[in-house]
């Protein structure tokens, strides 16, 4: 096991942003069993639908704030997403810190087959070569052998039985297919153009790792964590042509990818099932 969620409570999205907040991370929810509306984090934003009005998920309570005097605006924060197709369901982690936390303790129990026995590492790396690199990554560190290497995670709770975009999948007809086909992708999400990158801070991370990889001894690995099961497969989104041809430039300078597959359940727990889902393109 990975991880635990501790008093785990199911919901229902009712509205995102709130009516009462306005903010796009609050949403109100109606717990299971009750008839009074709350107020929840949504770290994720809607998740494309998964934390969005309708979705059913799973939340814990927020911790009581250090200064008493300090106002809470929101009771719960939701982590996890329950999906039902028919008589199958998926629980899935949506919330962005959780890739973070996942990928920690499974280097540190040695389950990273890319990273056995490190020597040390840490979290939130800084690296700024002046016209080059300019980021924050989350995790740098020695590994077994003594060479430098620097991860970045991102995390991947988006999957559907065929990468496309949202129009094209609304025509086809996925009857019949197996629940767990699906081709799990990064990035998706709202933009103003459709030319315009998902995530310009992702296209950054991977765009540097590969100047930094091809540049220096250091080993550069991305590090997608996919917080569902119902996959056999990882893509980057074919709705970024940049960003999926910058995941190509990278894997042909020696960029490292790990696809971690990670199982959750009802009660919170998190299984680390594989770190070598297969990537297609």
């Amino acid at each position: 096991m990975l991880y635990e969620l501790n008093d785990l409570i199911e919901g229902s999205v009712v509205k995102r942003p709130s009516k009462h907040i306005k903010t796009p991370y609050v949403a109100d929810v109606l717990p299971l069993n009750l008839s009074e509306e709350i107020l929840a984090h949504t770290a994720s934003l809607g998740c494309c639908g998964l934390a969005d009005a309708g979705a059913s998920i799973l939340m814990t309570p927020m911790p009581t704030p250090k200064n008493k005097n300090a106002k809470q605006k929101c009771q719960y924060r939701v982590y996890l997403s329950i999906h039902k197709e028919g008589n199958n369901e998926v629980i899935i982690g949506i919330h962005p810190k959780l890739a973070e936390d996942l990928t920690e303790n499974a280097l540190k129990s040695g389950l990273l087959s890319k990273l056995q026995n490190v020597k040390s590492y840490k979290r939130e790396t800084t690296i700024f070569v002046e016209g080059k690199v300019d980021s924050r990554f989350d995790f740098s560190g020695i590994d077994s052998n003594g060479i430098p290497f620097i991860m970045e995670v991102k995390n991947v709770p988006l999957a559907d039985y065929e990468d496309m975009t949202s129009k094209e999948r609304k025509k086809m007809d996925f009857t019949g297919r197996n629940f767990n086909s699906k081709v799990a992708y990064f990035p998706d999400g709202y933009r103003k153009k459709s030319t315009d990158p998902v995530s310009p801070r992702a296209l950054k991370h991977v765009r540097e790792l590969t100047l930094i990889k091809k540049e220096s001894k250091t080993r550069c690995i991305m590090c997608f964590v996919i917080q569902r099961t119902d996959v056999d497969r990882f893509t980057p989104s074919v709705i970024d042509e940049e960003y999926r041809q910058a995941i190509k430039d990278a894997i042909e300078s020696g960029v490292e990818i790990i696809t971690m597959v990670v199982e959750w359940s009802r009660e919170g727990n998190a299984t680390f099932i594989r770190d070598d889902l297969p990537i297609v393109f």
